[in-house]
């Protein structure tokens, strides 16, 4: 295991089980964006690369932990899910990504960590993002499945905030296959205090760590592609050097 500490950002390289029981903790809201493990109606196109999923130029490095099936799948994520709800403060907020094909048992899974499940967040990525063909209706959203640590105070700075964010994927901002916009970001942390502490356990190339860093907060992350965990923390050494931190 590799750790690196960039100003406010603590920056892990390893597997997320073997990580989160090592963090102490307490974070005041875990967003993250794990590996789907979809793709496909059946094992077999699982089973394939990521790029050959959800890109069509392999111009990305290939991220482990997306072949799973749905049944391990959710153990999985129940196993990573239970250690690190144990991190979050009373009140914190959770916010963790999925597709169509997941959202159901990630709401499941959600609920089986011990977390309080309060809802979703729509992010359209606009009538740009690609469909089957035509006889289909566009797959032109992805899912934030929310909730929190217990009861949820009202937030002292705003709300309530949009339940639909849309913001579609510039291609040239992405330094990971499955990144989300920096601005999708910006927008579902508005409800946290500028000074929040931030766990992302799957931060692929730091887009979370951006905003938070940028308001004043501070961010552990977790990547186990070396490949990543290189990019992200050039990048969040870059953005906290141009903001004199």
């Amino acid at each position: 295991m590799q750790k690196e500490v960039i100003g406010n950002a603590t920056l892990y390289c390893g597997d997320v089980l073997d990580v989160l029981p090592r963090l102490d903790g307490p974070y005041d809201a875990l967003i993250t964006d794990p590996p789907y493990s979809s793709g496909g109606l059946h094992k077999g196109q699982r089973a394939v690369p990521p790029s050959a999923k959800y890109v069509e130029s392999p111009r990305y490095a290939e991220f482990s932990g997306d072949n799973r099936d749905q049944r391990s799948w959710a153990f999985w994520c129940t196993q990573w899910l239970t250690t690190a709800s144990r991190l979050v403060s009373p009140g914190g907020y959770f916010m963790i990504f999925s597709d169509w094909r997941q959202l159901p048992t990630l709401t499941d899974v959600l609920q089986a960590a011990g977390v309080l499940w309060r809802g979703l967040v729509v992010w359209d990525k606009t009538l740009s993002s690609r469909a089957p063909h035509t006889g289909y209706f566009r797959h032109q959203a992805e899912y934030v499945v929310w909730g929190s640590q217990g009861r949820l105070e009202k937030c002292p700075h705003g709300g309530p905030f949009p339940g639909v964010i849309t913001e579609r994927v510039n291609p040239a901002e992405k330094l990971h296959m499955t990144a989300k916009p920096v601005r999708l970001m910006q927008e579902l942390v508005e409800p946290l205090a500028a000074d929040a502490s931030v766990l992302d356990p799957f931060m692929g190339s730091g887009t979370t760590a951006l905003p938070v860093l940028a308001r004043g907060g501070r961010f552990t992350g977790i990547e186990l592609t070396n490949e990543y965990f290189d990019i992200a923390c050039d990048r969040i050494e870059k953005a906290q050097a141009m903001a004199g931190v």
